[in-house]
C-alpha cells in the first residue's frame, strides 16, 4: 500500500481515474429527450400548483369582506302540542309540537364572489327533560331553506344569452325557494308571515306538554365555492360570520290539543 501511495506513483493514479470522471461528466452534460408522459406530468403538476394557490387566495380574500349588516328576527305566532303517532311506522304515541312563526331576515351581505349558496334554518331550543341531568338545551330544526347565489354575468349561460338572445338558455332560471318567486333581485331577503313548520318537534322523553322557557333561533351556514363553511353567531363553531342571529321571546309549550289514533 505504501508503494502505491508513494509520491512518485500519484500521477499514475490520477491518470487512471481521469477517464472515469470524464465519462461521468459527458454523461451529465449530454441532452436527454423527455417522453410525452413526463412532459404531461410536468404540465399537470404546474397547473395543479397554480390552481391550489389561486384557490387559497380566493378562500382568504373572504376575510377582507366582513358581513356586518346581517339582521334577522323571528317571532312565534302559534304553537300546539299533539299526541299521536308521528309517522305511520311509529310503534308508540308521543307528544310533538306544531309551530308557526314570522321571519324577517336580510342575508344579502353574506353574498360575495365566493358564495355558492346559504343554508338558513330556524330551530327551537328548549330545556332538557328531566332537568338537571343535561346542562345543554335540546335543539331541533323546525324549518330550513337553501338560497342560491345569483347567477354571475360571466357564466356560460349568461354569455350564451348575450350572444344568442333569441335562443333558449342553457340553464333554467333559478327559483328562490323561500319566497317562491321565479327570480329575486335581492337574494337573501326573507319576509315570511305565519310560516308553517317543515319538521315537527319531538323529545327523547316523548313529552313536551307544559315545558317552558323555549325559544326560536335563526341560524345560517354560508357554503362557499372554495374554502371553509361559515356559521352564524352563537352556534359554537368556527369560523363564524358577524351579524345578529334572531331569537324569539321565551314561550311555553301548551297542553295537549287532541289525541290522534
Amino acid at each position: 500500500l505504501w508503494r502505491k501511495l508513494h509520491p512518485t506513483n500519484i500521477p499514475f493514479l490520477i491518470l487512471s481515474l481521469e477517464p472515469l470522471s470524464l465519462n461521468n461528466k459527458k454523461r451529465r452534460e449530454s441532452p436527454s429527450m423527455h417522453s410525452c408522459l413526463s412532459r404531461a406530468q410536468a404540465v399537470f403538476g404546474f397547473y395543479t400548483t397554480v390552481l391550489s394557490c389561486v384557490a387559497g387566495l380566493i378562500a382568504l380574500s373572504v376575510l377582507f369582506y366582513p358581513a356586518d349588516n346581517v339582521v334577522t328576527t323571528v317571532d312565534l305566532k302559534n304553537v300546539q302540542v299533539t299526541k299521536g303517532r308521528l309517522h305511520y311506522y311509529s310503534t308508540k304515541k308521543e307528544e310533538y309540537a306544531q309551530i308557526r312563526f314570522d321571519l324577517d331576515a336580510d342575508l344579502s351581505p353574506l353574498f360575495n364572489w365566493n358564495t355558492k349558496q346559504i343554508f338558513v334554518y330556524v330551530l327551537a331550543s328548549y330545556p332538557p327533560s328531566p332537568p338537571g341531568k343535561n346542562l345543554r338545551n335540546s335543539e331541533a330544526i323546525i324549518w330550513d331553506t337553501i338560497i342560491p347565489a345569483p347567477e354571475s354575468p360571466y357564466s356560460l349561460a349568461a354569455a350564451w344569452e348575450r350572444f344568442s338572445p333569441g335562443k333558449a338558455s342553457l340553464s333554467k332560471p333559478r327559483k328562490h325557494k323561500a319566497s317562491g318567486s321565479p327570480s329575486s333581485k335581492h337574494p337573501g331577503i326573507l319576509r315570511l308571515r305565519n310560516q308553517k313548520h317543515k319538521y315537527q318537534i319531538t323529545d327523547i322523553s316523548s313529552k313536551l306538554v307544559e315545558r317552558g322557557n323555549a325559544t326560536l333561533v335563526v341560524g345560517w351556514n354560508v357554503q362557499p365555492w372554495v374554502g371553509a363553511l361559515w356559521w352564524s353567531p352563537g352556534t359554537g363553531t368556527v369560523p363564524r360570520t358577524s351579524g345578529k342571529a334572531g331569537r324569539s321571546q321565551p314561550f311555553d309549550f301548551p297542553a295537549l290539543k287532541s289525541t290522534k289514533p
